[in-house]
């Protein structure tokens, strides 16, 4: 029977044996007491080293299936597994309502999905080639050379020392007064943002963002049982004639906004806008949750500082940082800036559920960042992105009717078609082999039927041009 053994090159060959040695055990191929061949003989029939044989049998020893005499040979060992009748359960009757909630609201899951050969602009990513591999490997080994171990232990909840205190300065830089502040470390937007709920909201709130605005942000709301107030966006951000409107007529608890290269609509808000909706949230003490989502790919212009700077010593903005939409997305590291006392609350919470963020991750990335490497990196990808954006328009402009084109660099665009439902453009895009999102996902009512959103971070000049082009060619067969 060993003769089935089919080897390949996926793991050491010695694992492959003790595995199929195991897994026939488990079916009952073998008996209890039954002997197996001898070392050498094994190694022959299989034409491997003894050596091999050996080190499989030692781990089958050690797992308790097999004994060895010595002298007599290698035996089976007697397994204690006592199989009872099957029992089986449906699951989707009972999980509860969060878990029926998140599947609905999980778009992966019901959104069309990429197949091979397509050209995608789903994807809002960014370029791995870019990525500078070089210095993040020798971040790596600097950090392992430097700290060792204890990288690969247990952390702390709240974060690495040496990444918070980088990143204190890195908010410093920003013109953020980080007086009575702390930073809190986490996996990433998606975390941090259900942390910030966790903390402060209960079921019922009344929670204030922009409409449209992030999915996942709106689907950790609706999870969390809020009432989610949508404010429309014009061209240089919030309607601040609605917002004043629904604050008025509404108890808000709390308020979610995407100053810079927001998502979906790529609008950065201007400076006088945020200093009005600033003191609109202050007049009527709606502390407010800014997402630092990709204002570090300003393209043109001059720097607008977040709104955390605006507050000066204040300590009525929540800042949720991360770096995953420029660099390095699979680590999955974010943070949040705020008062010392909510972030001493909201470590608790983040101990209560995921102990602490990886501390090799954000050690190397540390170390990567200290090194000055990022700053030469957003040289890179800036004028990477920005020929992809400006070209991207151009393209836009050339095949695509639409009513507007809304975004002002980073490394997505969103459009508005003139009345005609986005979900059937993609439609027919899908059959033709491009894919993109369509835009009412990112709405928090019946809105944005005729919006889309094209992500070009990864995708060729030439695939902008074909992709951009066959969507034109199907939306002008619709008009």
């Amino acid at each position: 029977m060993f003769l089935d053994i089919k080897l390949n090159g996926e793991l050491p060959i010695y694992l492959q044996v003790k595995n199929y040695i195991k897994d026939m055990i488990l079916r009952g191929m073998f008996r209890s007491g039954e002997k197996l061949p001898s070392t050498r003989e094994f190694a022959t029939i299989l034409k491997v080293s003894r050596n091999t044989i050996i080190t499989a049998y030692e781990f089958l020893e050690d797992e308790g299936f097999i004994y060895i005499e010595k002298g007599k040979g290698t035996f089976i060992n007697e397994l204690h597994i006592n199989k009872q009748d099957q029992w089986c359960l449906d699951w989707r009757k009972k999980i509860n309502k969060y878990a029926v909630d998140s599947e609905k609201l999980d778009i992966m899951k019901h959104e069309l999905i990429y197949k091979k050969g397509m050209i995608s602009f789903k994807s809002i990513s960014p370029d791995e080639n870019l990525f500078n591999m070089e210095d993040f490997k020798r971040a790596f080994l600097n950090r392992i050379s430097l700290e060792g171990n204890r990288l690969l232990n247990y952390g702390y909840a709240k974060g690495y020392k040496p990444l918070i205190d980088y990143l204190l300065d890195y908010m410093t830089s920003k013109g953020v007064d980080i007086e009575n502040k702390d930073i809190l470390i986490t996996n990433g937007f998606t975390e941090g943002f259900d942390l910030i709920l966790s903390s402060i909201t209960n079921e019922g709130d009344n929670i204030l963002t922009e409409n449209p605005t992030h999915n996942t942000a709106i689907k950790l709301m609706k999870l969390h049982g809020l009432n989610i107030v949508g404010i429309d966006m014009k061209q240089d951000g919030m309607d601040i004639e609605e917002l004043i409107n629904k604050v008025n007529n509404n108890h808000i608890k709390l308020a979610y906004v995407i100053p810079s290269y927001h998502n979906p609509t790529g609008i950065v808000m201007s400076s006088q806008k945020r200093v009005e909706i600033y003191n609109i949230f202050k007049k009527y003490k709606i502390p407010i949750v800014e997402d630092g989502f990709n204002e570090e790919l300003r393209y043109s212009g001059s720097h607008i500082a977040p709104l955390a700077a605006m507050a000066g010593k204040g300590n009525s903005i929540i800042y949720a940082g991360s770096l995953s939409k420029i660099l390095f997305p699979g680590l999955r590291i974010g943070w949040i800036l705020a008062d010392k006392n909510l972030v001493s609350i909201m470590e608790s919470v983040k101990r209560s559920r995921n102990i602490h963020t990886s501390f090799l991750d954000q050690a190397v990335f540390y170390e990567y960042l200290k090194e000055g490497n990022f700053e030469k990196y957003l040289k890179k990808v800036r004028r990477e992105y920005r020929e992809k954006y400006k070209f991207a328009v151009e393209c836009i402009k050339r095949y695509i009717p639409c009513e507007c084109i809304y975004g002002e660099g980073g490394i997505h665009l969103f459009i508005k078609l003139h009345g005609i439902n986005a979900r059937k453009v993609l439609e027919k895009c899908y059959e033709k082999k491009v894919i993109f999102t369509a835009g009412d996902i990112f709405y928090v009512d019946e809105k944005g039927e005729d919006t889309f959103r094209l992500g070009i971070a990864r995708n060729s000049i030439e695939e902008i041009d074909e992709g951009f082009k066959i969507i034109g060619e199907v939306i002008k067969s619709m008009t």
